[in-house]
């Protein structure tokens, strides 16, 4: 079975969809299911950007603070995880360590 027809990508379409309706505590419900799959082995840096940003669009911010660092412990360079680890360091008044993950994000070209 391919991965474009397999339960897991068709569970990250769904989780995508949701989360453009700005349903972010329900696309974040179905990321942690797909995640907690067993069979998803490699390959979750893009589900698990996504379940952090449904964490912190849905103000779960401890959850998208360890979501945001597990992404930057497999992919360093991912501007968009430090820049989403500072801006939810930020939320919880940690404005010393949300800097360092904000000049990160801007070295590697993101910046908001």
């Amino acid at each position: 079975m391919s991965q474009m027809h397999s339960p897991d990508y068709s569970q990250l379409q769904y989780a995508e969809s949701l989360y453009e309706q700005k349903d972010y505590a329900e696309a974040a419900l179905v990321l942690e299911k797909l995640l907690a799959n067993s069979d998803v082995a490699h390959g979750t840096t893009d589900a698990r950007l996504l379940l952090a940003r449904s964490y912190f669009h849905s103000a779960q911010l401890a959850n998208a603070e360890r979501e945001a660092r597990a992404v930057l412990a497999v992919a360093p360079t991912e501007g968009y995880a430090a820049l989403l680890l500072g801006r939810t360091l930020q939320r919880q008044s940690r404005h010393a360590e949300a800097r360092n993950f904000l000049e990160m994000a801007k070295i590697w070209g993101v910046d908001a």
